[in-house]
């Protein structure tokens, strides 16, 4: 394995690549990515399975099948996209096993348009969850307030959950109480706890992108908020998974809901194109990376251990110096989550045009 990617899984963080296609499955490159650089896990979305469609041939004969069965759009997209995390979950099963569930995971998302519907959420990770029929996939359901019972609901029916969308500490501790109950609800119904597990994906970049467009060029401030937000929602995780609610369940074989760091891919190019790795390193954490940071990561990223503990004060003092500038952070916050959803509505519309496209042309 490359050593600056074996240095960061010593350091106790489980590199996740976010990005799956028909061509990296059948090529051999996710084998090839897990046997030499340590990738242990696939998250996905429907613009990674947008791009994956509009460039790849591997679909074609896939999709001819599913026109000449009278299969429409919505069927397609399904069918499409659950058979892609079939096969990456069979590719990521030794892992799985090897981690005893813990990493070897495929995240498959909920549809965007159902982000404020709590039951339809619940529905679809059913259907995904059966039709995949895979105990390493996850299933994504978004952190919106109509989300959390979702989760909620999907846990305790013994599904594993990647909760993505997290900008918000707030929200976040919203997102681990969810989880929580979930636990204690499959707990009454006779469940084994260790067989669930579950994400939580604190969206990084978008933070500073959002918080860095308001200050001067010259701001000392710039690329503090979004590490200085993630390293308190992992203090706020070591709270939650070291209280006495969470070890009433440890104590039954539940599993922490590790923080996954998402969006780790940084957008201004005045920052280091690692930022996002080498200073959010912690043990117990995910990182889900594009594979262009994946690559910088395993060129040039300096990793140095544990870079999160002991920077709590610090991390509040940063928050504390945007309020003082001017910059709200629950403006901030609630502003990510709605242009969050937006694009991940955004994205599924360009899924659904590209299905489209491909069905005319099959």
């Amino acid at each position: 394995m490359n050593d600056r990617l074996k240095a960061l899984a010593d350091a106790g963080v489980s590199v996740w690549l976010d990005d799956l296609s028909r061509e990296r499955i059948e090529s051999g490159n996710l084998a090839q990515l897990v046997a030499e650089s340590g990738v242990v896990g696939v998250t996905t979305n429907p613009s990674i399975f947008a791009s994956a469609l509009a460039k790849g041939e591997k679909y074609e004969p896939q999709v001819k099948e599913l026109k000449e069965s009278g299969a429409d759009i919505a069927t397609t997209v399904f069918e499409i996209t659950t058979t892609d995390v079939q096969n990456g979950c069979d590719i990521m099963r030794p892992v799985y096993d090897a981690t005893g569930g813990l990493d070897g995971r495929v995240s498959l998302e909920v549809d965007p348009d159902l982000a404020r519907d709590t039951e339809g959420t619940i529905k679809l990770a059913h259907r995904l969850w059966e039709r995949v029929s895979r105990p390493n996939l996850m299933i994504k359901i978004p952190a919106t307030l109509e989300g959390l019972p979702a989760i909620t609901a999907t846990i305790a029916e013994g599904i594993s959950v990647n909760v993505t969308l997290i900008f918000s500490l707030q929200r976040y501790r919203g997102v681990m109480d969810a989880y929580l109950e979930g636990l204690e609800q499959a707990d009454a119904a006779g469940r084994d706890l260790s067989t669930i597990h579950s994400v939580a994906s604190f969206f990084v970049s978008r933070v500073d992108t959002e918080v860095d467009r308001r200050l001067p060029e010259d701001s000392p401030l710039r690329g503090t908020a979004a590490l200085a937000n993630a390293r308190l929602a992992y203090e706020a995780y070591e709270e939650v998974f070291g209280s006495d609610r969470f070890k009433a369940l440890e104590a039954k074989g539940a599993n922490p809901q590790r923080p996954l760091w998402a969006s780790t891919g940084v957008k201004d190019p005045n920052l280091p194109d690692t930022l996002y790795v080498t200073e959010l390193v912690v043990a117990g954490t995910v990182n889900t990376m594009p594979e262009k940071t994946l690559d910088a990561v395993a060129d040039h990223g300096e990793i140095i251990g544990d870079r999160v503990h002991n920077t709590y004060e610090e991390s509040r003092d940063a928050i504390a110096a945007l309020e003082r500038e001017g910059i709200s952070y629950d403006e901030v916050v609630r502003i990510l989550e709605d242009e969050g959803l937006q694009k991940f509505e955004a994205s599924w519309d360009e899924l659904l045009e590209t299905v489209s496209a491909e069905l005319d042309k099959a």
